[in-house]
């Protein structure tokens, strides 16, 4: 028996309905840029993550170059990050011109290890980018108060773990910002790309928002060269329907990741016993 690491089909003959009505709304509108479909999902998601504000973007990626644009992260500066993870976290790092940091992951949960992270801080460092990986949360108390002491940002890339617990919250509302992907594969996917970066800091949200647009507060008056990372109306519409089913969709996810633990579980131990005799014969 086959199974497929991803099937959308599925998911979208259950959704069918609802979305077509979605964008037929959309599509007798004409509003394709910034339309109130994403003023209410950033709504949503905001109060979702537990977190004052969201703002949505085109795509996860950006969502982390925005973050780190908007927090000033340049030249010469130290992101510390994690070696295992997707190109796009120390990627963006690099296109601002500043230098990833890796610290080593822990083994266990092949998140960054704090204690490492911890190591790595030098004059240069600017913020730490710890990656939920898996939808598992990095440890994220103690680089937390590190950050604090220290004047650090935390921007947490937060792609695989929308909806995930962490220190008595969300994902994504422990750091200064929180970055998620809407990329298809991911638990939420659109049509497309997109992206969302939540904050609870009132003046970030505000320059996320002018940054996003080219760096314009007011049209065609430009502050600072900002960018095009402005989510489509079209990708909001479409996870509008999606949030709705995300919970019950993890439940699920979470019921089928305790199955295939208890079934692995014992087969692990005879695979390790089978080792065991391989070893000593």
């Amino acid at each position: 028996m086959e199974v497929p690491l991803l099937e959308l089909h599925t998911q979208y003959q259950r959704l069918k309905s609802e979305i077509q009505q979605a964008l037929d709304d959309l599509m007798t509108r004409q509003q394709f840029i910034l339309g109130p479909e994403v003023a209410s999902l950033e709504e949503k998601i905001a109060s979702f993550c537990g977190t004052e504000y969201a703002v949505g973007v085109s795509s996860g990626t950006d969502a982390l170059l925005l973050a780190l644009m908007a927090l000033g992260i340049s030249r010469g500066d130290e992101v510390i990050t994690t070696p295992f993870t997707f190109f796009a976290t120390a990627g963006v790092v690099a296109r601002l011109g500043a230098r990833p940091v890796f610290a080593d992951i822990d083994p266990e949960t092949f998140n960054i290890d704090p204690a490492k992270a911890e190591d790595a801080v030098t004059g240069k460092t600017r913020a730490f980018l710890p990656v939920h990986l898996f939808g598992r949360c990095a440890s994220m108390e103690r680089m937390a108060n590190l950050a604090e002491s220290r004047g650090l940002f935390i921007v947490e890339d937060a792609a695989q773990a929308i909806g995930a617990g962490v220190d008595g919250g969300k994902a994504g509302s422990v750091g200064v910002a929180g970055c998620f992907s809407f990329f298809p594969a991911k638990n939420m996917g659109a049509f497309g790309d997109a992206g969302m970066i939540v904050t609870k800091d009132k003046k970030l949200n505000e320059r996320l928002r002018k940054m996003r647009v080219h760096g314009s507060s007011e049209k065609y008056l430009y502050e600072e060269v900002g960018g095009n990372f402005r989510m489509d109306t079209l990708q909001a519409a479409i996870l509008l329907v999606k949030l709705k089913y995300l919970e019950e969709w993890t439940a699920c996810r979470l019921e089928r990741a305790r199955t295939y633990t208890a079934v692995l579980r014992k087969n692990w131990i005879l695979l390790k016993i089978k080792a065991l005799i391989r070893d000593l014969s």
